[in-house]
């Protein structure tokens, strides 16, 4: 598990790790030429990498349907896309989603994507639960789960017939907001450049944060300058380590990438 300090003298050094995208976006131009990654991925794409993300994970946690928020580099949500669970992924928007899935996780989806985004740079990339350990009472970072909180006008505004469909209300918004536990990660291209963020809930953080890292790298998108994997220990006492959750908990084989 590396700490902060290594991290940031990985970043300065220019050491990467190089992550292979297998999926169509890998062959998407770099993000200098993006005007926008909401442009570059459609709600049809984002739906596809979310479902398939769904049935790679549905075997951690207690297998609920899911909430996903994809957010660009500028902390703008792009879609929100909520998963009805079962054998075959379906969709699960409308007024009625939160019968289906937890109808708080639409918006914590949406916190996780900004906190990636938020706390990552090109150098550097801090999934949600890295900080965990450091916003404990007594932490170096204790308080910042309480900074940049969600624009809640913006999170409940419009017709809840809207939510997780393409058009949410949070759709083309900045609705902040930070989370420090699993489920948020920040996007990068082929050229290591940090294009945005996903954020995923809707089960326990353990199975949020590997649905994050597969709906990730069915984007494309994994090219990333360190691991931002999450270590499940016990007692938590470095970054990047999170507690158990105690239901199905994933591995590190979960993640299809070495910790």
């Amino acid at each position: 598990m590396k700490k902060l300090s290594i991290l940031m003298t990985a970043a300065v050094t220019g050491v990467s790790m190089m992550v292979v995208a297998t999926t169509a976006f890998a062959d998407k131009p770099e993000a200098e030429s993006y005007e926008s990654l909401c442009g570059v991925i459609s709600y049809v794409d984002f739906v596809t990498a979310a479902q398939t993300a769904y049935t790679e994970t549905n075997q951690f946690g207690f297998g609920l349907p899911m909430w996903a928020t994809l957010m660009d580099h500028t902390g703008k949500v792009c879609h929100v896309y909520s998963v009805k669970g079962g054998g075959s992924p379906v969709d699960n928007g409308g007024d009625d989603a939160g019968n289906n899935a937890w109808l708080g996780s639409r918006v914590i989806s949406a916190q996780k994507a900004n906190t990636a985004n938020a706390f990552s740079l090109d150098g550097l990339a801090i999934s949600t639960g890295a900080i965990s350990v450091a916003v404990y009472p007594g932490g170096s970072l204790y308080g910042l789960q309480h900074s940049n909180p969600v624009d809640t006008e913006i999170a409940y505004e419009g017709s809840a017939e809207r939510y997780g469909t393409d058009g949410d209300p949070m759709e083309g918004e900045r609705v902040g907001g930070v989370n420090v536990f699993g489920g948020g990660l920040a996007l990068y291209d082929g050229g290591g450049v940090k294009v945005g963020a996903v954020g995923a809930s809707g089960d326990t953080s353990c199975r949020d944060h590997t649905f994050a890292w597969r709906l990730r790298m069915a984007l494309g998108l994994d090219n990333t300058p360190n691991s931002d994997a999450l270590t499940l220990v016990a007692v938590p006492a470095n970054l990047f380590e999170q507690p158990l959750c105690g239901v199905s908990d994933p591995d590190d084989i979960a993640y299809g990438a070495v910790q």
